[in-house]
């Protein structure tokens, strides 16, 4: 006979955004739920900047005197998102986006039709609705009209927790189990079937034991986050704990386990095997220790198929300030790299493939007095850091364009070259090489030049954030988990950064976090209606 220490319909494993998405649903859909977290619940959401990607008309949309509609969304994220999702898949994410900041609504999430009326990588606490991703940069704005869709939760400073927090409120009333200091080690597969995990769990360890692993964990999270070292060395305090007080415990999935673990970039040995050309080591892990490919892996145990396992988003911000993007972003060749208006996921894309991974942006004296000017109102306090440290720390200046180029080791000849088809293009009015929209860009033509250090580099005041899109391989249909040959194993579910999604090609902010809503109630929903019909 087969035994089990504790039970529920629906076991949801990693308790972020997608968990509780996938945890609320199924509760709606009648199941009995029960999430399980290695450290405190939360996630990379919890840590996030709480923007979700929304549009089509969302209330907050229509309220901020935003037209957007579904045709104009699709447009454009199709020309993002790729083919990584079928076009039925995304335009049902389009078709429900409305929907969807309706059910966070709903759930107490709160959200505010404050426009940003300037471009920027993350708005002020002034702004909660903005451009978040490369709707009116070049090319895109001939595919789809530009509407605002970053839809920031609303509360001061990074505004994750405003996300998660109300969300798991909402599931703790909805009568959802949740089981924090649980590790989930293996899938139980009995004829096929997913019917349970086997964890290790701290839940009844002596209580002061379960208070330090909670403060250790919130180290962990932040400001472990910034600093790798830190974070090390709390894991292995963690880690301590877990060896000393965790006890091993099997729990019966009735209906299903849904995965919503998070990705692997907290795994360097994961990301090399599956990255070996990518920088990742110069980049600063996005998310949490949790974050280290254990729920892709149990699934790969059980004959789980894996895609876009290569694919990382790397992130290289210019702005604040927006008058940045009217500078030019430059190889160590001197060479131009992209519409610097594009998203920063763009640029750090760019940049990981650059010689040398170096890059520079270049500014003169006009463009640079704009920019500091701009900086103290269009920033928050990790951005102000971050652009004090550019300017101060990572610039270069010359009285020209040669003598700069000397100073920081780029060949002058190219770089003139590069400026003057820059301001040619100006002058003429003739397109810009790179695609930037004409009332973005700016000549440059005022000495001094300034050379800004963007390259792809560790720095604890300018990091380059990266995270993992690629995932387990799932039904578009009900998120449940497929093998290579194409079948869904029984009682299988994945969903958010565990799983392949809407944004596992191409990332703009707020893009995972909607996935991770969207797929975890897909799946949350569907483990209980294919439950009930098998």
């Amino acid at each position: 006979m087969r035994t089990w220490d504790s039970s529920a319909d629906v076991v949801v494993v990693g308790y972020g955004g997608a968990g509780v998405a996938a945890a609320l649903a199924a509760r709606e859909s009648g199941a009995e739920v029960l999430a399980l977290d290695r450290y405190l619940g939360g996630g990379a959401t919890a840590l996030s900047g709480g923007i979700v990607y929304a549009g089509g008309g969302t209330w907050v949309q229509r309220a901020a005197g935003v037209d957007d509609d579904v045709e104009n969304m699709l447009a454009y994220l199709r020309a993002e998102v790729g083919d990584t999702v079928s076009e039925r898949t995304l335009r049902k994410f389009c078709e429900e986006s409305p929907a969807l900041i309706d059910w966070l609504t709903g759930h107490g999430v709160p959200f505010e039709a404050s426009l940003c009326p300037f471009k920027t990588s993350y708005p002020t606490d002034d702004y909660y609705l903005y451009y978040s991703g490369s709707e009116n940069s070049g090319g895109f704005r001939d595919l789809a009209t530009p509407r605002q869709r970053g839809h920031r939760a609303h509360g001061r400073g990074v505004s994750g927790k405003k996300l998660f927090g109300p969300l798991a409120d909402s599931a703790a009333k909805h009568g959802v189990q949740v089981r924090t200091g649980t590790r989930a080690t293996r899938l139980v597969v009995e004829d096929g079937r997913v019917v349970g995990i086997e964890a290790t769990t701290i839940a009844g360890a002596p209580a002061a034991v379960r208070r330090r692993f909670a403060a250790l964990a919130k180290i962990s999270a932040k400001p472990g986050v910034y600093h790798q070292g830190l974070r090390q060395a709390v894991q292995a305090l963690l880690a301590r704990i877990e060896r000393r007080h965790g006890v091993p415990v099997r729990i019966e999935a009735r209906k299903g386990v849904i995965l919503t673990t998070g990705g692997f970039i907290a795994n360097g040995e994961m990301v090399a095997q599956h990255a070996p050309d990518y920088p990742w080591a110069q980049g600063l892990p996005l998310g949490t220790a949790g974050d280290d490919g254990s729920g892709i892996t149990m699934a790969q145990a059980a004959g789980a198929a894996t895609d876009r396992m290569d694919v990382l988003s790397t992130w290289r911000f210019i702005a604040p300030s927006s008058a940045f993007f009217g500078s030019i972003a430059v190889d160590a060749n001197g060479q131009r790299m992209i519409d610097e208006s594009r998203y920063g996921a763009a640029l750090g894309a760019a940049i990981a493939t650059s010689p040398g991974n170096k890059a520079w942006l270049l500014t003169d004296d006009r463009l640079l007095t704009e920019a500091r000017r701009q900086l103290g109102e269009q920033s928050v306090w990790f951005q102000r850091m971050q652009a004090e440290r550019l300017l101060r720390v990572g610039s270069v200046t010359g009285r020209t364009v040669e003598q700069v180029a000397t100073r920081a080791g780029i060949d002058p000849a190219a770089l003139r070259k590069t400026v003057d088809a820059h301001n040619r293009a100006i002058e003429q009015e003739l397109p810009d090489p790179m695609g930037k929209p004409d009332d973005i860009r700016r000549p440059l033509q005022t000495g001094p030049f300034t050379l800004l250090d963007i390259s792809f580099k560790a720095r604890l005041t300018y990091p380059m954030p990266m995270l993992t899109l690629g995932g387990l391989v799932v039904d578009e249909e009900t998120g449940a988990v497929r093998t290579e040959s194409g079948s869904t194993i029984p009682g299988l579910f994945a969903a958010g950064r565990a799983a392949v999604g809407v944004c596992s090609n191409s990332y703009v902010s707020g893009l995972s976090l909607a996935d991770c809503v969207f797929s975890g109630r897909r799946a949350g929903t569907h483990s209980v209606e294919l439950a009930a019909t098998h």
